[in-house]
């Protein structure tokens, strides 16, 4: 078993987050920031973790001990955890009394109680409801949140318009009922700090959907939760399967208590059908972002709540267009919004998903026997935005820009004078500013990027006036990074694919073709505070500059 957690690659943040100390919880809100008692902020980066389909039991502790589990979440960089429950769970006596070994049995599913047995002996003869506090106990030992969701209400997978739970007054949803369980729920962790926070109600969505209801319903359900638990934040989605939080912008929720309020946000490829796969990448992306805003997004800048993204997630496999390109252009807003986020998920496999035994889970960013993971680079990949990169009391460095490249993950960075520009980790990453002049300069230098010719590595210069330096946002995206060379070309900034070398390259898919892979050009200009990894070879040549004075360089240090 001790081999599993060396199976995993651990990135400079990942291990950062691993080593860190934990925040000083409860948690609060200071306008659009999640942040601790400190009043520093504390960025979500969640994996989901389901525990809500019919064996009412947090997936794959047949498969592994849950401690091991528990200790892989936090090694893989994540520091929290959305952890499903049904509704039943927390109403139905009879069911959250059950014994892991009888719900198994009921089921039929006898291998997993074997490999319940063999890897969890302590869990399997105990209630379902206390072997889920017993997967939350071991989370907290691990130094790892949890953010409980109430995923559906009769257990099983989610979700569908006629599956009954879609919103209330169906059939399995009653209001009420719905209410006792969260209080319930909410009074049972009220002492158990890692418990950081409650989502009331996963993908509201059916024929009976409306405003009102949403209003009336919610508002008593965030009442409830923090009247019998305040110390948790109380995360409220919207309709249209968590996608549409629009209404909020004519009418605010009315809570008694502040400092606790988030919302919540569902975005996949399959949200907007197979628009990624067959449009143009840069066009749909702009569109699918320009409504995401729209219907979500503003509340982060317009309404100054936070906004957690408590689902996404993409095939680990790699072999999917749609989800491929969905996650480049998901990578560059969540960096630049600096978003809370949650990953779909956790589960290599079910021990019983609609009917099937066993089911593998592609979306998993664990294998099917939950030992290894499906897909080291993504890990890697995403650990870039697992660490915040502003908000209050992290200001490791005054505010500057990092330029961000979402297909990696990575960070365009310079490590001497001797060196061309590489991507590396953002942590290494300069700190950069972008003039209205559109330079990118150094900051606290005189060396802005300059393009130096088609298929030519991109250099830093002290000339920095004419367009070899001046970088426009180009494409419906606004990710590509464009300048124009002394001969009237225009190129974009590119990635060698074999050295990871910054280069210029011709502009990749700004016409309306579909079959184009914009990923390499695709970068964000990103906001932050972190420290910057600037070296000191540059302060010593700008210290020489300085000396000698701008009038010998022509005027034309900028």
């Amino acid at each position: 078993m001790g081999r599993l957690l060396s199976l995993f690659f651990l990135s400079s943040f990942s291990l950062a987050l691993l080593l860190s100390p934990a925040a000083a919880l409860p948690l609060s809100t200071d306008s659009r920031w999640i942040v601790d008692e400190t009043g520093q902020r504390v960025k979500l980066a969640c994996v989901n973790w389901a525990s809500h389909l019919e064996a009412v039991v947090a997936e794959g502790l047949s498969k592994q001990p849950v401690d091991l589990i528990s200790k892989q979440i936090g090694s893989m960089g994540f520091n929290c955890v959305r952890l499903t429950w049904p509704l039943f769970l927390a109403t139905n006596e009879s069911l959250a009394n059950l014994t892991v070994r009888k719900s198994f049995t009921r089921l039929g599913l006898i291998e997993s109680v074997t490999g319940f047995q063999a890897n969890n002996p302590s869990l399997i003869d105990l209630s379902l409801i206390n072997a889920y506090q017993a997967v939350v106990s071991s989370l907290a030992n691990n130094n790892v949140m949890v953010i409980m969701d109430n995923h559906i209400s009769k257990p099983g997978w989610c979700c569908s318009n006629d599956d009954g739970s879609g919103f209330f007054g169906d059939q399995y949803f009653n209001p009420d009922l719905w209410i006792r369980g969260l209080t319930r729920m909410a009074t049972m962790f009220k002492d158990t700090p890692n418990v950081v926070g409650m989502s009331l109600r996963n993908e509201l969505r059916g024929n009976k959907s409306n405003v009102d209801d949403w209003y009336r319903y919610m508002q008593k359900g965030a009442e409830a939760v923090h009247a019998a638990n305040p110390n948790v934040l109380v995360i409220l989605s919207g309709l249209s399967y968590a996608k549409d939080l629009s209404f909020l912008l004519q009418r605010p929720v009315n809570l008694t208590f502040a400092g606790k309020l988030v919302f919540e946000v569902h975005w996949y490829s399959f949200s907007d059908a197979y628009a990624w796969g067959t449009g143009n990448p840069n066009q749909v992306c702009a569109q699918i972002v320009g409504n995401l805003m729209r219907r979500a997004g503003f509340v982060v800048d317009q309404l100054g709540y936070p906004l957690f993204v408590s689902e996404f997630g993409v095939d680990q496999r790699g072999v999917s267009v749609n989800d491929n390109r969905y996650l480049d252009c998901f990578m560059g807003v969540a960096a630049e919004m600096d978003w809370e986020w949650a990953l779909w998920t956790l589960a290599g496999s079910y021990y019983l998903r609609e009917g099937g035994i066993g089911s593998d889970e592609s979306y998993g960013i664990l294998n099917w026997n939950w030992c290894e993971a499906r897909n080291s680079s993504f890990l890697q990949r995403i650990s870039a935005i697992q660490s915040p990169f502003r908000g209050p009391g992290l200001s490791e460095a005054k505010l500057h820009k990092v330029i961000f490249h979402p297909l990696t993950g990575l960070c365009v960075l310079r490590k001497s004078l001797l060196e061309p520009l590489k991507l590396g980790p953002c942590a290494e990453s300069d700190a950069w500013t972008y003039s209205q002049q559109k330079a990118l300069t150094v900051k606290g230098t005189y060396f802005c990027l300059k393009a130096d010719g088609l298929g030519k590595p991109a250099k830093l210069s002290i000339f920095c006036s004419d367009n070899t330096s001046k970088w426009e946002q180009i494409s419906d995206s606004k990710m590509h990074l464009s300048s124009q060379l002394d001969n009237g070309t225009m190129v974009c900034l590119d990635v060698d694919p074999e050295t990871n070398i910054i280069v210029t390259n011709t502009c990749k898919c700004l016409s309306r073709g579909n079959t184009c892979e914009p990923g390499s050009q695709w970068f964000k200009i990103v906001d932050s505070t972190r420290s910057s990894g600037a070296t000191t070879s540059f302060n010593r040549l700008n210290s020489v500059f300085d000396f000698f004075g701008q009038n010998i360089l022509g005027g034309s240090i900028v």
